[in-house]
């Protein structure tokens, strides 16, 4: 007999109230919200799970890719991306030779990073592109201050298509001056909106300087959008049409590690800029927000640097699910040297094996449908929709950034940024958890290395943003502690560890990776049979630092006391877990330090350090 049951016809259906029932019962009473409710940075709540009836909502349900708004895209039938690298140019025939080798390998896209004070000349630019077939590779060139001259030799190029990145609004925000004056800045602008050099987009729009100054996901398209529409605004006034200014823009975006929240980022982004572009009066097909993608500076690490390489990966399958035009994944060590050919090498071949082996360019808006990720979109978009009204109400963007509002929300952000990393609610890893034990510095890295990157000029006048990578306050921690150890023991953490075995494991492992953050060596010890047999081997031993570990209920009944009194005139003697009223005792007799979930990481392993003469 033919069979036409749809999959699991024969279950009945279960509504999302007999769901709800079952986990009610589940949490015995604890609150749902504290428990199951995630609230994000970006400031709205995420729900543990969704279901069909939760996109009854979403007003693009049904729309196709490449149709308005472009939630979905701007490719109907593919998912295209270009796989761009970045040349940094210090001689005109060396980055020529090195696009061409990349072009050779994939790459399908070159940007390339000027001199920002030199003035090329027509040769020079010439010699830049030589060889390069503009009709199958984009050519973007950015970092360079004399912006007309290169539109001028640019638009000598026979199809050349790409960008030349002008973003004086992004610049008055970073560096607190404009290029000239806002006037002749803004008819700059003008005149690049106006060369005919069709597919080139001349008008930029940083957005990775907000990500990478601390900006939640929310801030970032708020003030994206709010410069885009200033840029509207501005040069609609001097005569140009809204047809002639949007097709000539390009948003450049940096992704992070929030997988699912990056990917519904670039479709609540797209939607967003069409509906204003809409709004301005703009046809549809020039509503489409051209968006150039790379992974966010703020989330890599100078330490046990490889794992930037599956930060990167990840960051790029956002941005690609989420319908970039194109990506430049940042090369795992370019946070700390110019990219070696080997990383760019696997930067590139990160992209081409989405492409080639993944297919991920296959499909057009693979997230379409998913419950989770169009709620994100959804949930993203009002919430960047409504910050972005605030700072219209202020005037727009240059009245906000006059008045320090921007600048006000973008560090408070970027404040609690470094907090969490501090105290691991946010997890940077092999930085702040999980740290490499047996990793030393094998150079010296310059210093601009471990701090941030404020390019304010002397003449500001506004505040402005740095950007900055979240590691490094945990970096210099440990590069002092290396630094340290050059002429000096490496302070030892050694861990006491008694008693009940699954406890003493647990609590060892926290406190080893707790200390290994401040590149101390770190001695474990399999559980000493009774207390005096610890107390006798750490005096052989005489570590720096003693870490008591074991259970809460063999803390008490004066265990912990007693080797605390054995150790405390010989070490640092350290409690792993903050046990109620054993603490209390403890800290009566002396015993200062208590590591354990709640701990500022960061704060307690500087106190060490200074303690130890590690940092004075």
């Amino acid at each position: 007999m033919e069979n036409n049951k749809r999959l699991f016809e024969e279950f009945p259906p279960v509504t999302t109230e007999q769901w709800e029932a079952v986990i009610q019962k589940d949490l015995k009473g604890a609150d749902y919200n504290k428990k199951l409710v995630w609230k994000t940075a970006e400031g709205f709540p995420v729900k543990p799970y969704y279901r069909a009836e939760d996109l009854k909502n979403i007003s693009w349900i049904g729309v196709m890719p490449d149709q308005f708004p472009y939630v979905r895209g701007n490719k109907a039938l593919e998912n295209h991306w270009l796989v761009r690298q970045d040349i940094l140019v210090t001689d005109v025939k060396e980055a020529n030779a090195k696009a061409l080798d990349a072009i050779k390998r994939g790459a399908t896209s070159i940007g390339f990073k000027l001199e920002y004070d030199k003035a090329y000349n027509p040769i020079e630019i010439s010699t830049l592109l030589n060889g390069i077939d503009q009709k199958t590779v984009e050519i973007n060139l950015f970092n360079n201050k004399y912006h007309l001259p290169l539109l001028e030799m640019l638009s000598k190029v026979p199809g050349i298509k790409g960008s030349l990145n002008y973003d004086p609004l992004m610049r008055y925000l970073r560096r607190g001056v404009w290029y000239v004056t806002e006037n002749t800045d803004m008819e700059l602008a003008y005149i690049m909106v106006k060369a005919e050099i069709p597919g080139f987009h001349t008008i930029g729009v940083n957005s990775h300087v907000l990500t990478n100054a601390g900006a939640t996901i929310v801030q970032e398209m708020a003030v994206s959008l709010a410069i885009g529409v200033e840029y509207l605004d501005r040069l609609t006034e001097k005569g140009l049409t809204i047809d002639e200014i949007a097709p000539k823009m390009r948003f450049n975006l940096a992704v992070g590690q929030n997988y699912f929240m990056e990917m519904a980022k670039m479709r609540a982004y797209r939607m967003l800029w069409a509906d204003i572009v809409k709004a301005y009066g703009g046809k549809e097909e020039n509503a489409k927000m051209h968006i150039h993608a790379c992974n966010a500076e703020l989330g890599m690490s100078l330490y046990d640097a490889y794992v930037n390489m599956l930060r990167s990966t990840t960051g790029t399958m956002s941005a690609v699910l989420g319908g970039v035009d194109s990506f430049c994944v940042t090369p795992f060590d370019a946070i700390f040297e110019k990219p070696t050919d080997f990383a760019d090498r696997i930067a590139r071949n990160q992209q081409l094996i989405l492409k080639e082996e993944s297919h991920f360019d296959k499909v057009a808006d693979p997230a379409a449908g998913s419950y989770y990720i169009e709620n994100l979109t959804d949930s993203l978009a009002k919430a960047a929709w409504n910050l972005f009204l605030q700072i219209q109400d202020e005037g727009g963007y240059l009245a906000a950034v006059r008045k320090g509002s921007i600048q006000a929300f973008i560090k408070e952000s970027a404040t609690k940024k470094f907090s969490n990393v501090a105290t691991r609610r946010e997890t940077i890893l092999g930085t702040n958890q999980f740290p490499n034990f047996t990793e030393t510095m094998k150079f010296t890295p310059e210093a601009w290395v471990f701090g941030a990157d404020d390019r304010r000029a002397e003449d500001a006048e506004v505040e402005t943003i740095v950007t900055f990578r979240a590691a490094q306050q945990f970096e210099k921690l440990r590069y002092a502690t290396d630094v340290y150890a050059q002429d000096h023991k490496r302070p030892v953490a050694w861990m006491f560890t008694y008693g009940n075995l699954a406890m003493l494991k647990a609590r060892a492992n926290f406190a080893s990776n707790f200390f290994a953050c401040a590149g101390f060596q770190v001695v474990d010890n399999a559980g000493f049979k009774t207390l005096d047999d610890g107390i006798a081997a750490a005096r052989e031993v005489k570590p720096e630092i003693v870490v008591i570990c074991s259970s809460d209920e063999e803390y008490g009944e004066g265990n912990a006391l007693k080797i605390f009194e054995a150790l405390k005139d010989e070490t640092i003697v350290v409690l792993a877990g903050n046990p109620e009223g054993t603490a209390d005792i403890l800290k009566e007799a002396g015993m200062k330090y208590f590591i354990h979930v709640r701990s500022n990481v960061l704060e307690t392993l500087q106190d060490f350090q200074k303690q130890l003469g590690v940092t004075k």
